[in-house]
């Protein structure tokens, strides 16, 4: 089943189940890949559909902090509890280990040496490890393996 189908199945069930936080969480993911669909005016696959949750995710953690900041941790609760209902239809991240793997095979494969081959190493990862990795946390896995 493709993550389209999934999330309209999720949507049904929430909606029987009453469940307000998933229902509407699951429409606001559903709105963003329709309208990435109207304006590209191409079907979404699986892979755009992550990197379209995955955005939505850094947006809801960006959120979260600044309300917590803030001293709102209701908005921030609500941000949270959207993010971790989004985070079920990413695929399993990868440990801190399979990045640094990830990462000493792109810079072999790449022969970069310092960090001005840095851009060539994160276009690599970008397209291997996108929804699978924080992509914040790669690059700075690419920083400590070029600058050693």
């Amino acid at each position: 089943m493709n993550l389209k189908t999934r999330l309209q199945e999720d949507m049904k069930d929430a909606m029987r189940a009453k469940d307000q936080a998933a229902l509407s969480t699951i429409r606001l993911a559903n709105a963003a890949i329709k309208q990435f669909e109207v304006d590209e005016r191409a079907e979404a696959d699986d892979a755009k559909i992550i990197a379209i949750l995955s955005k939505m995710i850094k947006q809801r953690k960006d959120s979260a902090k600044i309300y917590s900041d803030a001293g709102r941790s209701d908005l921030a609760d609500k941000e949270n509890a959207e993010t971790a209902i989004l985070q079920r239809y990413l695929p399993q991240m990868l440990s801190a280990e399979e990045i640094q793997a990830a990462v000493a095979a792109a810079v072999a494969e790449t022969g970069a040496a310092g960090n001005a081959d840095m851009g060539k190493v994160m276009g690599l990862l970008k397209s291997r490890l996108a929804g699978k990795a924080d992509m914040g946390e790669v690059n700075r896995a690419v920083k400590a393996a070029l600058s050693a």
